[in-house]
């Protein structure tokens, strides 16, 4: 399929090369997924998909513009060429829009290091509802579960290339295997919903289908008779389910894209303490079996490992080629892309630096507090960095869990919350962001 695939790229930058672009990169993805749902012991929805598409971006002079399609016939392909370059004469001029220099570009890489695909075959239909059913089945299982609100089982696989005028042409596959469950527990309004999943690229890695079904039912157990905590200051506990979005902020406030347009809390920390001394943040996009990794990111450029925050201090931004010319530093090989636009600066896999203590042991120290397992909604002021969310989890009272809670809110500023953070040494290491729990003193509640 990659050899197709790099056909059409090559073929389409001809067509924009006739058209009358100075320049074009071109990408082009077919996909396939299947996924199946069960409720009750039964198919309750089976899907699959298959398509290829396109993407074409072309350059006249300082001038770009973007299309995409998935049709394949050699006269759609002119057709893209020629709108895409009409488009880009249109286009008002942007000083720092173009390729990569032929001496930026990534060459022998190793895929097989990477581990981005499973060679095993396609599941069957039947095998994905096997799965579903199993986890379904162990939901059921646990007292206190009165219904499961759906089970479900998936495979998808992803063949990507990319080429430009500039010299590049590379591709690889990338597949993923996946189940889940949502349990519910009780009846009436004091009705509690859980989840839990795995995501994996390699179906050997998957958790095994009756203890996702076990843990998501067991989760929405615990969670019944949840009531509102005290309003007042208290230390959070967030637990490593949901940890990871308060570094999903800080990736966000250091993401070129905001810097450039002045939108982000942390737009005047670059060499300044962001989190605590002994914490870093670290990203490796060549991380075997990791979702986020890749040999070249959305320019052609390598990708490579770096350190976002060391020992505290941020050390960086993340860069494509556009956001660095506007700031006068190199890309860091952070380009993502879909066919139908233009790359932007995108973080892959990252881990923070993890604890010595476990989550309990975090708990023991809060004293008392709020443990928080998921979360809703979200206000965050990406100038200022405030913040404000929906939570729910359990009240902690003496270290230990005393109730759980729900209908609530954890608001403070994401500057001063992640210079407190404290962290377990729980993360899972398979994960795009592997962050373990993560205690932050002093937010605000507001509950009962």
């Amino acid at each position: 399929m990659t050899e197709t695939l790099a056909s059409l790229c090559d073929d389409l930058l001809a067509a924009a090369k006739r058209a009358g672009a100075d320049a074009a990169d071109a990408m082009a993805l077919a996909g396939t997924s299947v996924s199946i749902d069960v409720r009750g012991g039964t198919l309750e929805q089976a899907e699959r998909s298959e398509g290829t598409d396109l993407g074409l971006r072309v350059f006249v002079g300082q001038r770009q513009a973007n299309v995409s399609a998935s049709d394949t016939r050699p006269e759609t392909l002119e057709e893209m060429a020629a709108r895409a370059v009409a488009m880009a004469r249109e286009a008002p001029e942007d000083p720092y829009a173009g390729l990569a220099d032929p001496g930026q570009l990534a060459h022998g890489w190793n895929l097989d290091a990477l581990e981005l695909a499973d060679p095993v075959p396609e599941p069957d239909p039947e095998a994905l509802q096997g799965d579903a059913q199993a986890a379904e089945a162990a939901a059921l299982a646990v007292g206190g579960v009165t219904q499961v609100q759906g089970a479900s089982a998936g495979y998808g696989r992803t063949d990507v290339w990319l080429a430009a005028t500039n010299g590049f042409s590379g591709g690889y596959t990338r597949t993923q295997r996946s189940r889940s469950c949502v349990a519910i527990a009780g009846t009436g309004t004091g009705m509690e919903r859980e989840y839990d999943g795995d995501s994996r690229i390699f179906q050997a890695d998957l958790r095994a289908p009756d203890e996702i079904g076990r843990v998501a039912g067991e989760r929405a157990v615990a969670a019944l008779g949840a009531r509102k905590p005290p309003t007042g200051r208290y230390p959070v506990l967030y637990d490593e389910r949901i940890a990871a979005s308060l570094i999903g902020h800080l990736l966000v406030a250091v993401n070129g894209a905001s810097i450039a347009r002045g939108a982000s809390w942390l737009r005047d920390a670059l060499d300044q303490p962001v989190l605590p001394e002994g914490l870093s943040l670290v990203e490796d996009p060549l991380r075997p079996r990791a979702t986020a990794s890749r040999p070249f990111d959305a320019e052609g450029l390598p990708t490579q490992r770096r350190t976002i925050v060391e020992k505290g201090v941020l050390t960086g931004w993340t860069l494509d080629l556009a956001t660095g010319r506007k700031l006068g530093m190199p890309s860091t090989g952070n380009a993502a892309r879909g066919t139908g636009a233009p790359p932007s600066p995108t973080a892959w896999n990252v881990a923070l630096t993890q604890g010595n203590a476990s989550r309990e042991a975090l708990m023991r120290d809060m004293g008392t507090g709020l443990l928080v397992t998921s979360m809703i909604g979200s206000t965050i002021n990406p100038n200022t960095g405030d913040y404000s969310r929906g939570a729910s989890g359990f009240w902690v009272e003496n270290g230990e869990i005393a109730y759980p809670v729900n209908e609530c809110t954890v608001a403070g500023n994401l500057r001063d919350m992640l210079m407190t953070l404290v962290p377990a040494n729980d993360a899972r290491p398979w994960l795009s962001r592997v962050v373990p729990s993560l205690l932050v003193e002093g937010m605000t509640l507001a509950g009962a």
